[in-house]
């Protein structure tokens, strides 16, 4: 009976949730996929379209190429960031975690706008590098996939560094200690202890991270040029401007497959890693 009440209201407690989710989320989803497939009829005329012409190649390499350098370079920054936070204790470690949270309650938008201020030809950074190296030394950051890059990481950095800190405060730090007792130097500890038992943490993190990069929008829209178009702002191309809205579903289910592909290629990898099987009973 007392189980028969607690799932009558973990339901209940679910129902608000579920709700949305299916009205918000899942409906949409379906009438996309749907569009994706129905033009007069069921084909796949929409899908083999995408690949008649060499724009739609080019952006998804373009797609892949950016996420990947920007999830690889915020997953680094994140952990090297998340390592140091974790050797704080007390107020330090609240400051630092703070200053990691205050990007979040910024839109990204506003972010995106404020690094053309940063990054443009006459902004701070290239007045530092003119001022220490000469004009030669002159960089162009805006309006390339450099910017693009920059502005993803400053973005995505705060979702990598949460998840990894997690990990790196749920090692024992005792392990670290015995590890030094028996002779192994800094670099060993981390490679043996500290590395593998915050992997599900760096796991997370870039599963995070890649599917943010996958689906980025105002970014390159804003830092970008025209070679740096993303597939998101192809979906947008396509429906504003294009007006083919069966050939933006279809871009939409393409960029949705590639993500949840990517989730399972990231589990697989987790599942089989050394370390994270069940042992046997």
């Amino acid at each position: 009976m007392v189980s028969m009440l607690g799932k009558r209201h973990a339901a209940l407690l679910l129902a608000p949730a579920s709700l949305l989710l299916c009205v918000f989320f899942l409906y949409p989803l379906c009438v996309v996929a749907w569009k994706s497939v129905y033009s007069g009829g069921y084909t796949l005329a929409s899908y083999a379209s995408l690949f008649e012409g060499p724009l739609f190649a080019k952006v998804l390499a373009n797609t892949l190429k950016v996420s990947f350098i920007a999830t690889l370079l915020s997953t680094l920054g994140g952990y090297c960031l998340a390592v140091h936070i974790a050797r704080q204790n007390g107020a330090r470690r609240l400051i630092y975690l703070t200053l990691v949270m205050v990007p979040l309650w910024t839109s990204v938008l506003v972010k995106s706008f404020s690094l053309t201020v940063l990054l443009g030809d006459q902004g701070l950074l290239n007045r530092a590098i003119v001022g220490l190296f000469g004009e030669q030394a002159r960089i162009q950051m805006l309006f390339n996939g450099t910017g693009v890059i920059i502005g993803m990481i400053n973005y995505l950095l705060p979702f990598t560094v949460f998840p990894i800190l997690a990990s790196l405060l749920a090692v024992d730090p005792l392990l670290a200690r015995a590890a030094r007792l028996m002779g192994a130097g800094p670099i060993r500890i981390f490679l043996r202890i500290t590395l593998p038992l915050s992997m599900p943490g760096v796991m997370a993190a870039t599963l995070m991270a890649m599917t943010l990069s996958l689906g980025m929008f105002v970014t390159p829209a804003l830092l970008g040029g025209r070679q740096d178009m993303m597939m998101a702002n192809l979906v947008d191309l396509y429906t504003r401007q294009i007006l083919d809205w069966e050939g933006a579903s279809a871009i939409a289910m393409i960029l949705l497959a590639l993500s949840g592909a990517f989730i399972l290629l990231l589990l697989k990898i987790q599942g089989g890693a050394p370390g994270q099987k069940e042992p046997a009973a």
